[in-house]
């Protein structure tokens, strides 16, 4: 029997929203399906205190092995989808609906002479329109609702003969929920059409029932019948809720599967829901790890050739719609190779509005929630951080605990724009104060192995700079007899032992922090992004400062693979490993610095200027400049006594400015201020 602080989600990993749970046993059965206007609320119930559980609850919490959820936009999506997944899974703690019944349908008996409004269930009827499903206490109210507006036939075909032979109404008759056809007080031609009204305002033409509903309420108001009023307003109200759209549960013949995926710069989360014959009868989640610069196309695309690339597994189970956030690379060749699987065709399409829009949004949101997840159950838990950080303390050998882990990646395209980043973990969370950018020049940017040695050089040459300074400091400030230790000054007063003679000690502040050294704190591991090169050429950098008490190992990509330095193989952690995982979240946080680092700056490399060039013109006097004569175009024609009238421009300065446009300048450039990542003209 599992306990149940065993697989307990975090509180702030549950979300708020209303949604569907599943407890599933240690073999993967789902045993337990259930549904919450807040998921976080009711989870928690169950873990909270367990021991007050009913028997049959707490012999299933016990059972269980891990929990699961689906968010939905509305309570009414989570009880069809809860309706939908007890009937799939039949789970065995689930009791009010494992047994063969369905869901209760809103029908009218189109087929009768006077139709019928009435609940049915099981199999459907010739003549008889089916609406729903609805649950059985939602299903009294929508009909007792509608028959206020729509006031149809409801009674049983022994009642309706009472009524008939005795000439009077049933109750409903006299409440006018019933137009008593019974008694003749409606002729079968206006019945019939009255239930017209009915099947078509479930059918989705609400709108012109509720403004057919709303002119008679502004005439009820503008003849002063304010009960009247009240009244409609009150029908208006019930109908807007009654004919609420319902995500979950689409038309009959739907049978599609929805995509969605939400992404960040270095994984993505996928989630697909399957839906057949209009209910969602599975759902499936990936995070996956994104190749660089890849966009949300080819995720799609890429994504829809592992779901259905096996042909053996997927023929038969392909639906007609295939759903997706964006349209896929590639799209018409896709749509004809998933053809070609399902034997018929088959249609990608984005949708834009609607209840498959609707649909769509609700399976973002789960992919949303899915990612957050992901990440924050890797960090967040400090049993998980420290099985971490010990595991790979044992697993590299390492003679000292991982007290503070500093990572580096090197990031360029092509050689070009080479930076560099570095993301520090102590004691196994991010210390972001701590995190270094550094832009790489020079021979040390020509390749990976360069770039690495020259980022480890500088930043551990500057740690022994601060070392040095602080033991200078110390020196100077011992102020006492060798080997005595100072004793530091109280808040507020004047340490005399460091006052030089005749010194004003007034003047001395005790009080004001010393400013904090950058790097005086080394780490016990240095993590590289790559492999045997790249922890070589940091590990050489290390001996060449003369630093032997720092651990430096790399992480291979391809294979996750962790390398030491020096050593002809890797070291293999288990996929499953905490330390493995704590390896690849330091190393994508420093992936993700510096890509961003990285963009920022290739974008400003790729705005250029022609009056970039210009000896002395910086961007202030560029804005002045470009303010002043409205483009470019202006600058080059204005004179020198012209540009002097510009703010912050000087007879010297205009000068240069017609000597760099009069074609003599060294950076001459007749070309306008150019965007090279759209194109677009920024100054003319």
């Amino acid at each position: 029997m599992a306990n149940p602080a065993s697989y307990r989600p975090q509180t702030g990993e549950i979300p708020t929203n209303p949604g569907v749970y599943r407890f599933r046993d240690p073999n993967g059965r789902v045993i337990y399906v259930g549904k919450a206007k807040s998921l976080r609320s009711r989870l928690n119930s169950y873990f909270a205190n367990p021991a007050g559980l009913l028997p049959k609850t707490y012999a299933m919490v016990h059972a269980a092995s891990s929990v699961e959820w689906t968010v939905v936009g509305s309570e009414l999506e989570s009880l069809q989808l809860e309706y939908t997944w007890i009937k799939e899974f039949k789970p065995r703690f689930n009791v009010v609906f494992r047994d063969d019944k369905t869901y209760p349908y809103l029908a009218v008996t189109m087929g009768e002479k006077y139709p019928r409004v009435q609940v049915l269930r099981g199999d459907k009827k010739k003549g008889t329109r089916y609406f729903g499903p609805y649950t059985a206490g939602a299903i009294r109210e929508t009909m007792d609702t509608l028959l206020r507006v729509f006031p149809v036939r409801s009674c049983s075909a022994g009642v309706f003969k009472r009524a008939e032979a005795s000439g009077r109404p049933c109750l409903l008759g006299y409440i006018d929920k019933c137009s008593a056809p019974c008694v003749s007080r409606i002729s079968p031609d206006d019945h019939r059409a009255l239930a017209e009204d009915f099947c078509a305002f479930m059918g989705g033409e609400a709108k012109r029932f509720i403004s057919k509903l709303e002119k008679q309420m502004a005439d009820a108001v503008s003849e002063l019948n304010y009960e009247r009023a009240a009244r409609l307003r009150d029908d208006i109200t019930a109908l807007r809720k009654v004919f609420e759209r319902n995500a979950v549960v689409l038309a009959e013949e739907t049978d599609a599967d929805v995509f969605a995926l939400h992404e960040d710069e270095l994984e993505a989360a996928v989630q697909v829901f399957h839906v057949r014959g209009g209910r969602i009868r599975g759902q499936r989640g990936w995070v996956v790890e994104k190749v660089e610069d890849s966009t949300p196309p080819d995720l799609v695309e890429h994504l829809l050739q592992q779901v259905y690339g096996d042909e053996g597994q997927s023929h038969g189970r392909l639906p007609r719609e295939v759903l997706v956030p964006v349209a896929p690379s590639n799209q018409a060749e896709l749509t004809e190779w998933l053809s070609g699987i399902r034997g018929a065709k088959v249609d990608i399409r984005v949708p834009q509005r609607g209840d498959k829009a609707a649909l769509m949004s609700t399976v973002r949101e789960n992919a949303e929630h899915a990612l957050k997840l992901h990440k924050t159950r890797r960090a967040g838990d400090i049993t998980v951080r420290s099985q971490a950080l010990q595991e790979l303390q044992e697993a590299l050998d390492l003679p000292v605990p991982l007290l503070r882990i500093e990572c580096f990646d090197v990031s360029h395209v092509q050689g070009t724009n080479v930076v560099a980043s570095m993301v520090v973990v102590e004691d196994g969370l991010p210390k972001k104060s701590d995190y270094r950018k550094f832009s790489i020049t020079g021979a040390a940017a020509s390749d990976d192995t360069a770039a690495m040695h020259d980022v480890l050089t500088r930043r551990f040459r500057h740690y022994l700079q601060d070392k040095s300074a602080q033991v200078d400091e110390s020196v100077l400030n011992a102020g006492g007899p060798a080997g005595q230790d100072p004793v530091p000054a109280e808040p507020g007063e004047v340490d005399l032992s460091l006052a030089a003679p005749g010194q004003d000690t007034a003047l001395l502040d005790t009080t004001t922090p010393a400013p904090r050294a950058k790097f005086a704190y080394p780490p016990n591991l240095v993590v590289v992004d790559g492999g045997k090169p790249q922890v070589n050429a940091a590990a050489r950098a290390l001996a060449d400062l003369g630093i032997d008490d720092v651990y430096v190992v790399g992480l291979a990509k391809r294979l996750e693979e962790v390398w030491l330095p020096d050593s002809d193989f890797p070291v293999i952690l288990p996929r499953t490993s905490q330390g493995l995982y704590l390896l690849q979240r330091i190393r994508d946080e420093a992936h993700r610095f510096a890509i961003s680092f990285h963009r920022q700056k290739r974008g400003k490399a790729m705005t250029v200027s022609a009056l970039d060039g210009v000896p002395g013109l910086g961007a202030s006097k560029r804005k002045a400049l470009l303010a002043h004569f409205g483009s470019v175009k202006g600058v080059k024609a204005a004179s020198a006594a012209q540009l002097s009238e510009a703010k912050g421009i000087g007879p010297a300065l205009a000068s240069a400015i017609v000597h760099h446009f009069s074609g003599n300048g060294p950076e001459a450039s007749p070309v306008p201020a150019i965007n090279m990542t759209t194109g677009e003209v920024i100054e003319t």
